[in-house]
């Protein structure tokens, strides 16, 4: 079994999350979930932040690996 560092799980999780109103928001359909996301550029923000947030769990996966190939 491969176990994944929490702040990747934590991040990716998170990044999810947050792309989840960025794109009901961009669809259109934002308004039924808060009135402020009616707007595109709310939509926008929170996809900019989900790729943040995913990028930012990528690192300690990528530093994970290289210290697991260290050894080989």
């Amino acid at each position: 079994m491969r176990r994944y560092p929490f702040s990747f799980i934590a991040l990716t999780t998170l990044g999810i999350l947050c792309l989840i109103p960025g794109i009901v928001s961009l669809a259109g359909f934002g308004a039924s979930l808060h009135p402020m996301l009616e707007d595109p550029m709310a939509g926008l923000a929170f996809i900019v932040s989900a790729i943040a947030l995913i990028g930012s769990g990528a690192f300690p996966l990528v530093i994970a690996k290289l210290k697991a190939n260290e050894g080989v």
